[in-house]
């Protein structure tokens, strides 16, 4: 049993075997994504590549999500490393904002500086209101930015055609472009 497809969905239903053998075929494709996720990060290297790419598999696999297929499951892995980036950032932030000084764990130390992470929570919460508008849009934009797919496996894995991805994601990102603009540069005329 190879096919990534069958192992994840036996994987799924309780298969700790395929779940290993899932584990060990996606991880190079794995650790591709977290180091797209990575280089969007400036700074202490805190959440290394590998954290992301466990602490990510993990969140998938207590989901017990369904996925149709292989790049359906590169696409939600890549949501939720972002995920667990976000978490990171908003623990550091909230910790350097009330001033807590008290133990502070390795993976509470931070990302970036405070700057970067406040701009970075910022772009969340700007995704967060474009997938009440348009959720597609909002995964193109995952895929595209965060996953650092193509416009072919970003199709694929979000099962439209290539064309809409190219329309959409001309869209969305003319609208993150303006928005950013405006949210991240006070005064700045839309």
């Amino acid at each position: 049993m190879s096919d990534i497809t069958q192992l994840i969905a036996a994987a799924a239903g309780g298969d700790a075997d395929a779940s290993e053998e899932l584990f060990s075929l996606v991880y190079a494709e794995l650790r591709k994504i977290a180091r797209s996720h990575r280089r969007r990060w400036q700074g202490d290297e805190t959440v290394g590549t590998t954290v992301l790419i466990h602490e990510a598999y993990l969140r998938l696999a207590e989901s017990g999500g369904s996925y149709e297929n292989r790049r359906h499951f590169y696409a939600t892995a890549s949501r939720a490393m972002r995920q667990v980036l976000m978490n990171y950032a908003e623990k550091r932030l909230a910790l350097k904002r009330h001033g807590e000084r008290a133990a502070v764990q390795p993976d509470d130390l931070p990302l970036a500086d405070e700057r970067t992470i406040e701009d970075l929570l910022a772009l969340e919460q700007l995704l967060g209101r474009l997938e009440l508008d348009s959720p597609r849009r909002c995964r193109i934009i995952e895929c595209r930015v965060f996953g650092g797919m193509s416009i072919d496996d970003t199709a694929a894995a979000l099962s439209i055609s290539p064309a809409t991805v190219k329309r959409e994601w001309a869209v969305a990102s003319a609208w993150l472009y303006r928005e950013m603009k405006t949210d991240f540069m006070p005064g700045a005329v839309p």
